[in-house]
């Protein structure tokens, strides 16, 4: 797949993904924006902090994360974000949507799930 192509996939389709990661991550435990990168990275997703700190503001003013810092730290203080109640809603409709994905396709192509 040429890298146009790849830019198109990644904008239209994987960015949904990473969210899925992103609310599943921070509805265990807090997510830092740094160990989001490694951790999206590890799954084949070349996502850039330019791209990902966005993602996490909006999915905070949607509502789905909340996010502290350390005051004392300063304005460079490293964010925690944490999935809200809305989030987890939101996370446990993608899962459900997900899961009946996987089994239709499945059957029918090399999925596993």
């Amino acid at each position: 797949m040429d890298t146009y192509d790849l830019k198109a996939v990644q904008r239209e389709i994987l960015l949904g993904f990473w969210k899925i990661h992103i609310l599943y991550h921070a509805a265990e435990g807090p997510v830092v924006g740094q160990w989001m990168l490694t951790e999206l990275r590890c799954h084949g997703y070349e996502v850039s902090p330019g791209t990902l700190y966005p993602i996490l503001h909006r999915m905070e003013k949607l509502g789905w994360l909340y996010s502290q810092a350390d005051a004392a730290a300063g304005s460079k203080a490293r964010r925690s974000f944490y999935a809200t109640e809305k989030g987890r809603q939101v996370l446990e409709v993608v899962m459900g949507q997900l899961k009946e994905l996987v089994g239709e396709a499945a059957p029918r192509s090399n999925i596993s799930g």
